[in-house]
């Protein structure tokens, strides 16, 4: 298990991609030859097609597989189930369902602890979403505000900023009219990675992805590139 509170921001995965760099770079930032790896697939409704997919593309990777539902809950000690993990992989779906679910089954202060106790945290979209105070966010129609964040990352988070027409616009135009704090932009394809509540780096597996930092000065909204942002491959996934 990582020693450091960490969590990953992921713009693509297996949920959305035959190209899973992005999901091998998660295990070996564990740092653990076999990781445990549990995903959450709340934000879909526990999609049974999900879950299935998870488990066909990690099943045949060197970790330890298992999922959590919550519509269907069959796991009765949160707590402990959480805190075996090395890495709990949030997918993607209804940011505020998902955050509404957690609350009501106790599973948001579990994800804390297992955050201070070194647990890597990630997702895509909701599941990337929902570490930060907010979000610009689909859950009820067009991308738009949402307060409701985990709040274990500062700011503000907008994904698929570079695939989705509305939404690099929106979030700027948010940020600079204060309807969101200034965050993170991420593109599909990229991956930033937080450690101790600081980014620590920025990879992606398709050129020119990346993950920008977006923040008001005099002038409104402004995008701040990182300094590098490396390039995965088959043989750097698992360099870590």
């Amino acid at each position: 298990m990582t020693t450091a509170p960490t969590i990953a921001l992921l713009g693509g995965g297996f949920s959305d991609d035959p190209d899973t760099l992005l999901d091998d770079y998660v295990l070996a930032a564990t740092g653990r030859a076999r990781p445990r790896v549990c995903f959450v697939p709340t934000a879909s409704g526990d999609a049974p097609g999900y879950i299935e997919k998870f488990h066909t593309a990690f099943g045949a990777r060197d970790c330890e597989a298992s999922h959590l539902e919550l519509l269907r809950r069959t796991v009765s000690d949160l707590r402990a189930f959480v805190l075996a993990q090395d890495v709990v992989y949030v997918g993607g779906g209804n940011t505020a369902n998902m955050l509404a679910v957690w609350r009501l089954h106790g599973l948001d202060a579990v994800l804390r602890e297992a955050y201070a106790a070194g647990v890597l945290l990630c997702g895509i979209s909701a599941g990337a979403c929902c570490w930060f105070q907010s979000a610009f966010s689909d859950s009820f129609g067009p991308p738009a505000p949402l307060a409701d964040g985990l709040g274990l990352l500062p700011g503000s988070l907008c994904p698929h900023y570079d695939s989705e027409p509305e939404r690099r616009p929106g979030y700027l135009t948010a940020v600079n009219d204060r309807a969101l704090p200034g965050g993170w932009a991420v593109d599909d394809g990229a991956a930033g990675l937080f450690t101790g509540g600081r980014l620590t780096e920025v990879v992606t597996r398709t050129p020119g992805a990346t993950l920008r930092r977006v923040r008001v000065d005099g002038n409104g909204s402004v995008e701040e590139l990182p300094e590098t942002a490396r390039v995965l491959g088959p043989s750097t996934a698992a360099s870590v």
